[in-house]
């Protein structure tokens, strides 16, 4: 029988600049999905860029390759997730004059 978690790692906060989520420990699973719900976009040309990193001990990190397409408006995306060893974690950059990002940012893993 299969496990499965889910975890919200960042709830309803508004960001102005680029931030790291709360790291995950999830060693144990197969699989991971991160989604990050955009509620609220604003300023000019405003753009979340996120990326997937990855950790053997949750205090190093690299980037694992996976990124999210730009995100410029409301709505929910996702990415998917495989072999990444024992913690995750998503990194991100927001570009644009005066901009800022409601989001809610949750994974679910099973393995």
């Amino acid at each position: 029988m299969k496990q499965f978690n889910a975890a919200h790692l960042e709830v309803k906060k508004t960001f102005t600049q680029g931030f790291e989520t709360h790291p995950y420990e999830c060693g144990w699973a197969d699989e991971a999905i991160f989604y990050i719900a955009v509620e609220e976009v604003h300023g000019h040309n405003a753009a979340l860029n996120a990326r997937v990193q990855i950790s053997p001990d949750g205090v190093h990190w690299a980037d694992e390759g996976t990124k999210f397409t730009p995100m410029t408006e409301c709505g929910l995306y996702f990415v998917k997730v495989r072999e990444f060893g024992n913690y995750l974690r998503l990194a991100t950059d927001i570009e644009g004059e005066n901009a800022s990002f409601r989001l809610l940012v949750q994974i679910a893993c099973k393995g």
